[in-house]
């Protein structure tokens, strides 16, 4: 069996509306026998943490980035509905532009993140889960 990280892919589509796909980023196994995706190239990271649901309503992503949930669990919504993010999924987003998306938080831990700016010529490897194997 392939190992792969859960992620859920947000983007803007001709419609202007956010979208999502659920899939996965696979990775191939290294010299060491570990499990590794390619090096993607990065503007920036910075860890977030957030106690209490700020209640931002709808909004686009600042940047196209992966945002790696560390611990707490949210509920995304979008035009074509809603997903849950729980600790250990990934968020690739490029919904940028449009009506974005909303998230709200669920239960009482907080919600600590990783976000990664890509820089622009990062090619993330997300596969969506129609074609994928296994979705974890």
């Amino acid at each position: 069996m392939q190992n792969m990280f859960r992620c859920v892919r947000l983007w803007t589509g001709t419609d202007q509306q956010s979208h999502f796909e659920d899939g996965v980023i696979e990775l191939e196994l290294g010299l060491r026998g570990d499990a590794l995706s390619p090096k993607l190239p990065l503007g920036s990271a910075s860890f977030h943490e957030t106690d209490a649901d700020p209640g931002l309503g709808w909004h686009p992503d600042p940047a196209r980035q992966l945002v790696i949930t560390l611990s707490g669990t949210l509920e995304f919504e979008t035009a074509d509905g809603r997903f849950t993010l729980r600790q250990g999924d990934v968020l690739f987003t490029e919904d940028t532009s449009g009506a974005g998306h909303n998230w709200k938080m669920i239960g009482d831990a907080p919600w600590r993140r990783l976000y990664t700016v890509l820089e622009p010529d990062s090619v993330v490897p997300f596969r969506p889960a129609t074609s994928a194997k296994t979705v974890a």
